[in-house]
């Protein structure tokens, strides 16, 4: 009988202030009898608890599970989360990393040290011990976002993949969606790619590799009739104005949502991996490492050719516009700068060591992911040049950026990891602030309304959160 442990329990909760008084209660371990939870125990008396964990002085459970007040940064009750940092002084590249001191926490609750990890089993739903269980058994972590709604509606495609043997290594080679036969093994694939929110719109569009379009109704969180089918993966979605692109192989599908007009983009290589519009123009990063670029006739009603942008080695999968310049992103891990006004490349960025999966510009600097596991801020120098000023490194590949600002209007910064995770981080000190967990990894991030944000894994679930009010701190 682990004695010494139930003592350790005992003295981290303090006194049980259950009914049962005097030696008796005394006696008893402070851990819940696992017989009992089953409905089996025969003990009479039982030297374990034939109920919950004791409550501490507040009244609560000293072991809520996942409550709202295990991750609260303030209130009056204090806390152990982050506290915002209230100096964005963005000029100050010392800035970057720099967290703001901490406010004094309370010590008046306690709480049971939980592993920042999702319990498989409580997703499948066959979790068996509830508050007890030592994994997260929530979506998020932290107090400053909230789960409004999953949208299920993506299906899943058999996607082959072939394994192929050189030099005694393992190659996984893509081949398509097939039916299976000797020497492959099928994936069932259902990632969402896109979300697009069309302005003046009360329609959320997701695309998908399941070689659909849904559309959701945004009052009320419902799949619509308008389902399309594109007969190939979607690869990217941006919304601009009334328009809808689609990226996809070999071409880019466009739509006026408010007039109804479906147009058909030809040139592309491959895959479209990354779409972007700035200065009147689309411009679409490809398989084959070309940017292309459409230019808008109103008077055809039509998108005509305007440019091609090469430099590129192997594929574009992140394009962003900020000033008068455009920056991509390839998997031949640089990222090149562009001038809006001569569509020429003025200068090549090579700080990351793998793919560069997400390029985003925040006020007058440019933040960078890759799967190299980190975050790079780079800034102007003297020569006008970007160099970096400042790196931030996680424990997983990053795949998308994506920076909004908080229900108080300060900058926050979400980074989407392959270990199915979002962190999101003040800027510009990079003090985290809390945690979004996904089925899979989460690879489209848009921003919506009133607060709203909107998640893509690979399950094929779409979410939709908000943002919450700050906590009042008192003292």
């Amino acid at each position: 009988m682990d004695v010494e442990g139930g003592r350790r329990v005992f003295h981290r909760l303090g006194p049980s202030s259950s009914s049962d008084n005097g030696s008796n209660n005394n006696n008893k371990q402070q851990k819940v009898c696992f017989h009992w939870r089953q409905g089996k125990c025969t003990r009479h008396p039982c030297a374990f608890l034939h109920g919950e964990l004791p409550t501490v002085g507040n009244g609560k459970r000293a072991h809520q599970g996942f409550g709202e007040d295990n991750h609260r940064g303030g209130g009056s009750g204090g806390g152990g989360g982050l506290r915002r940092s209230g100096n964005y002084n963005f000029n100050n590249n010392s800035t970057w990393g720099r967290a703001q001191p901490q406010q004094p926490v309370s010590s008046s609750r306690t709480f049971v040290k939980k592993i920042e990890k999702l319990c498989n089993y409580w997703v499948q739903g066959s979790c068996k011990f509830g508050d007890n269980c030592k994994y997260l058994h929530q979506w998020s972590t932290g107090d400053c976002f909230s789960l409004l709604a999953p949208l299920e509606g993506h299906q899943q495609v058999g996607f082959v993949t072939l394994l192929v043997f050189v030099d005694e290594e393992c190659v996984v080679v893509d081949v398509g969606v097939m039916h299976c036969r000797y020497g492959v093994i099928v994936e069932k694939l259902k990632v969402v790619t896109g979300i697009a929110l069309p302005s003046g719109s009360d329609k959320l569009y997701t695309g998908s590799q399941d070689e659909t379009v849904r559309i959701w109704d945004c009052q009320s969180g419902q799949v619509l009739a308008g389902l399309v089918n594109l007969g190939g993966a979607v690869g990217y979605m941006l919304s601009e104005g009334p328009w809808v692109f689609v990226g996809l192989t070999n071409l880019v599908k466009a739509w006026n949502v408010q007039i109804s007009v479906e147009l058909t983009l030809n040139g592309p290589v491959g895959q479209v991996y990354s779409l972007v519009v700035g200065s009147d123009l689309l411009f679409a990063g490809t398989q084959d490492g070309t940017i292309l670029a459409w230019r808008f006739n109103a008077a055809t009603n039509c998108f005509e050719p305007a440019a091609s942008l090469k430099g590129h080695t192997l594929a574009v999968v992140t394009l962003v516009v900020g000033g008068n310049r455009m920056y991509s992103g390839s998997m031949d891990q640089s990222i090149k700068v562009w001038s809006l006004e001569t569509l020429q490349c003025i200068q090549t960025l090579s700080g990351h060591t793998d793919v560069v999966m997400s390029v985003l510009c925040w006020d007058q600097f440019l933040l960078s992911a890759s799967l190299d596991k980190t975050v790079k801020v780079w800034a102007a120098a003297e020569t006008g040049n970007l160099e970096v000023t400042y790196t931030h490194t996680e424990e997983h590949g990053l795949l998308t950026l994506c920076g909004m600002h908080d229900s108080e209007a300060k900058p926050v910064l979400l980074c989407s990891c392959n270990d199915n995770s979002i962190r999101a981080y003040d800027l510009p000190s990079f003090s985290e602030r809390g945690k979004i967990f996904g089925k899979q990894e989460v690879r489209s991030i848009q921003i919506g309304p009133g607060g709203l944000f909107f998640t893509g894994d690979g399950s094929g679930q779409v979410r939709v959160w908000k943002w919450s009010a700050e906590p009042t701190v008192t003292s």
